[in-house]
């Protein structure tokens, strides 16, 4: 599959923004800190960007609106839905916080459990997808709502250590849920690995009864959008590369970090959040190019009518 930017930054800005919210709903932080009122504001600044970003892979973007209307048969038409109705309890949390410095439950938990359901319905776009069989698993919801558990845990750790609150627990919490992301993200492409394909030339067009259905021609002499979006191919030794980047830099890095940052956690100063920021920094450099190798890497069925 193409790995187009837009759905790339739209996947990890979203996931950072929603983890962040999530864990912002359940009062972690000091409401009355200037730090917290800001963490607000940079979650739902995430979550727009990543949420408008979506918008710039249709072919006509002004029509966004009209995918709302399929929820009840549309992974993709559910996550907009949810998108838009959990955007209420987290400006009215982020408004108690921010004007009132006062933490309210009930928008609050509203807001974590629509990040929670959003992030899985995101999630579920690709995972519902039969066609593309890497994607087909419940490991990708996993994955999807891990990664976004490790990135918020993260960025509130960087905001608690800003003085927002206890920054020990968000790091403890952001060390299990990456050790949590990243194996599951490890069992996810062991699978791809092992995966044998049971969609192939013969099962595509119903003539595998009689023998073995080789390709005489393409379906079109020049490229097109089957071949632009869904042919994409990438060479392994590439592909091993890029992993090894991805759990390093999104995985060891930010573990790493983590971990000697509890060493400044007694003394104050800047040494804490410093350390914070650049596992943030990593672990976000680290989901690009995961997702980059989520698209790049899966492979749809119909390029069993153009011979690959």
């Amino acid at each position: 599959m193409h790995p187009a930017l837009s759905i790339i930054v739209f996947t990890t800005s979203s996931g950072l923004g929603y983890g962040l919210a999530f864990f912002l709903g359940f009062g972690l932080l000091d409401p009355a800190a200037f730090a917290t009122k800001a963490a607000h504001v940079i979650a739902l600044g995430l979550i727009s960007v990543g949420l408008l970003s979506s918008t710039l892979h249709l072919g006509n973007p002004q029509r966004a609106w009209r995918a709302l209307s399929q929820w009840r048969s549309s992974w993709l038409s559910r996550e907009g839905v949810l998108a838009i109705v959990s955007f209420v309890p987290l400006c009215l949390s982020a408004w108690f916080v921010i004007f009132e410095g006062r933490h309210s439950w009930p928008a609050g938990l509203a807001g974590s459990l629509g990040c929670a359901v959003t992030v899985y319905c995101t999630a579920m776009i690709y995972a519902s997808l039969r066609t593309v069989e890497a994607w087909h698993t419940p490991l990708t919801p996993a994955a999807f709502l891990a990664f976004a558990g490790a990135g918020g845990a993260m960025l509130a750790t960087f905001f608690a250590a800003l003085g927002g609150g206890n920054a020990g627990l968000t790091a403890v919490l952001a060390l299990v849920l990456l050790v949590l992301a990243w194996g599951t993200k490890l069992v996810w492409r062991r699978r791809l690995r092992a995966l044998s394909s049971t969609s192939t030339p013969e099962t595509a067009t119903g003539l595998g009864a009689l023998g073995r259905v080789r390709l005489l021609e393409r379906p079109h002499v020049t490229e097109n959008y089957l071949t632009r979006e869904m042919g994409f191919r990438i060479a392994r030794k590439h592909a091993r590369k890029l992993a090894a980047i991805a759990f390093g830099l999104g995985g060891g890095v930010p573990f790493v970090l983590l971990a000697a940052s509890a060493l400044f956690a007694a003394e104050g100063g800047l040494g804490w959040p410093v350390f914070a920021f650049l596992a943030l920094a990593a672990y976000a450099t680290g989901m690009l190019v995961e997702r980059w190798l989520f698209f790049a890497e899966a492979r749809h069925s119909v390029m069993n009518y153009y011979g690959r």
